[in-house]
C-alpha cells in the first residue's frame, strides 16, 4: 500500500487538492448560484471526512483524508491549487480540472497502481456528490434537476480523464 512517503512533495500536494479539483470541474460545468456552489463546494469536505472516518477505505485515500485535517496538509493542497489554477477564467476552469486529474491519474498509476482503482473512484464518487448537491434550473429551488445535462457530461469527462 502506498503512503505519503512515496511520493514527492509536489505529487502528495496534488492528492490532497484532489478532492477540491474534482468538485470544481463540476461546478464550473454547470455554476448554479450561491446556494448551490456552497452545496457543491462542501460535498468535497464531507467526502474528505466520510473517507477519514471509513474504517473500510483504501488506506492512500485514508492517508489524504488524514493528512488534509492537518495545517500542512491543508496548505499544501491550497498551494497545489494555486499553481494550478490561480489567473483562470470559469470558462477555462473545467477543462483545466479535467487535465489536473488526467495529471493525477497518472501519478497514481505510476506511484501506486494498487491503490489507484480504489483511489480513481473515490475522486468519481466526490464529483458525483457535488454533481447531486445543487439544484440544476428552476425557480427559488422548484422545477430543478438533480444533476444537469452539462454536469452529466463533466461526469463522463471526469471519468475518462482517471480512467
Amino acid at each position: 500500500m502506498a503512503s505519503k512517503v512515496d511520493f514527492t512533495t509536489d505529487e502528495w500536494a496534488r492528492l490532497l487538492s484532489s478532492p477540491m479539483v474534482a468538485g470544481m470541474a463540476i461546478t464550473a460545468a454547470d455554476p448554479s448560484g450561491v446556494w448551490g456552489l456552497l452545496k457543491e463546494g462542501m460535498a468535497s469536505s464531507w467526502s474528505l471526512l466520510e473517507a477519514r472516518q471509513n474504517a473500510q477505505a483504501n488506506a492512500l485515500v485514508r492517508a489524504v483524508a488524514e493528512d488534509f485535517t492537518t495545517p500542512e496538509g491543508r496548505s499544501a493542497a491550497r498551494g497545489a491549487l494555486q499553481t494550478r489554477f490561480t489567473g483562470e477564467t470559469l470558462g477555462g476552469l473545467k477543462d483545466k480540472a479535467i487535465a489536473e486529474l488526467r495529471a493525477i491519474s497518472g501519478v497514481l498509476q505510476s506511484k501506486a497502481p494498487d491503490d489507484a482503482p480504489a483511489f480513481k473512484a473515490w475522486l468519481q464518487d466526490v464529483a458525483r456528490k457535488a454533481a447531486e448537491a445543487g439544484t440544476e434550473g428552476g425557480f427559488l429551488g422548484f422545477g430543478g434537476v438533480a444533476v444537469s445535462e452539462s454536469e452529466k457530461a463533466t461526469l463522463a469527462e471526469i471519468s475518462a480523464a482517471l480512467g
